[in-house]
């Protein structure tokens, strides 16, 4: 009798285990950070999204990872390859493109709160740059050996306000996302939908996806806040960088 009573519980723990197992695993994100350790600085910007599938949908991240191996290091770009992600996942970033959705600091400071790219670790930072202008209308604006950063994160289009940035400031330490204010077509400033994605990224894959169409939420607010580890890095570029 106590056989089959263990025999039982056994196959139950069993059958748990293999229905929840994925739950366990680190989601990509997660595993860049691990393997950025020793980074000196990092921003990982979610760069596009792709669901396929009719009835059983493949939800995939790809991400853009602005880097420094140490203080004196030029940073780097790199497009990564795509990534497999749980429902999940997906839906919890489903605003989060052309945002920053992790990132550490010079100080070893890892933070993974959705923020515009680039608030982070170098908007505000004097090392790479200053405010222009007076009050809230001034913008930032990189030093010459930063010009690609200013590129990367398409500053040139949409220059970083200081009055975004004091908002970001404050919601900085609430744990919700920033989106920055709405726009006048009622789109937030950053985010899935907003007018800074599709000019930074016209051609993105979510944007021609009609399945990916219908996963779409409304815009979120401005104040909103285990998977599969698939891919591979496929591209990284530096240069024009310097102290």
């Amino acid at each position: 009798m106590k056989f089959f009573q263990y025999t039982g519980i056994t196959a139950i723990v069993l059958l748990l285990a293999s229905c929840g197992g994925s739950d366990f695993q680190k989601n990509p994100v997660d595993n860049l950070i691990r393997d950025m350790t020793n980074a000196y600085t990092f921003s990982v910007i979610l760069y596009d999204m792709n669901v396929e599938g009719t009835f059983f949908k493949d939800y995939q991240h790809q991400y853009r990872i602005i880097k420094q191996s140490s203080e004196e290091a030029e940073p780097t770009e790199e497009i990564t390859d795509w990534y497999t992600v749980s429902e999940d996942f997906f839906a919890q970033n489903e605003n989060n493109m052309g945002m920053e959705i992790a990132a550490k600091n010079a100080e070893g400071q890892v933070t993974k709160t959705a923020a515009p790219p680039g608030y982070n670790n170098y908007v505000g930072n004097p090392q790479y740059g200053h405010w222009q202008g007076s009050g809230a209308n001034s913008f930032w604006v990189f030093y010459g050996q930063y010009a690609l950063l200013s590129n990367l994160l398409n500053m040139g289009t949409f220059p970083a306000r200081r009055s975004y940035y004091d908002d970001y400031t404050s919601y900085r330490g609430s744990g919700k996302p920033y989106y920055g204010p709405r726009t006048s077509d009622g789109r937030t400033a950053y985010g899935t939908n907003s007018m800074y994605t599709s000019r930074a990224k016209p051609n993105s894959t979510w944007s021609r996806t009609t399945s990916s169409r219908g996963f779409r939420s409304s815009s979120p607010s401005t104040s909103r806040s285990g998977s599969r580890y698939s891919g591979s890095s496929s591209r990284s570029r530096g240069g024009g960088f310097g102290k």
